[in-house]
């Protein structure tokens, strides 16, 4: 099993930023893919921003050259740096971890909330 546990989420002027941290725990191998996804209220999860265990990063169109995601394997940690935040960005944000041999779908944390302000 793997446990992920996000942090970092709050209120923000837009304009401004925020880190957001994924630290997981269990039974991780070293070869998996870390994303953070976001849910806005009434809209589907989207696709945030992927990193593999080599370093390989795609970021959807909407974050391009705002985010940046990047990762510690050695402490399991995968971060999200959020600048330039603009009120569409407010979601709730979650970690993702995919491995072989785990779920089809991966293992995902509660979330945390982004919200910012106009």
């Amino acid at each position: 099993q793997v446990q992920l546990v996000e942090s970092g989420g709050g209120l923000v002027q837009a304009g401004g930023s925020l880190r957001l941290s994924c630290a997981a725990s269990g039974s991780i191998f070293s070869i998996n893919d870390m994303s953070w996804y976001r849910q806005a209220p009434g809209k589907q999860r989207e696709l945030v921003a992927t990193i593999t265990s080599g370093g390989t990063t795609n970021y959807a169109d909407s974050v391009k050259g705002r985010f940046t995601i990047s990762r510690d394997n050695t402490k399991n940690i995968v971060y999200l740096q959020m600048n330039s935040l603009k009120p569409e960005d407010t979601a709730v944000y979650y970690c993702k971890l995919y491995q072989r041999f785990g779920p089809q779908g991966g293992y995902w944390g509660q979330g945390t909330q982004v919200t910012v302000s106009s």
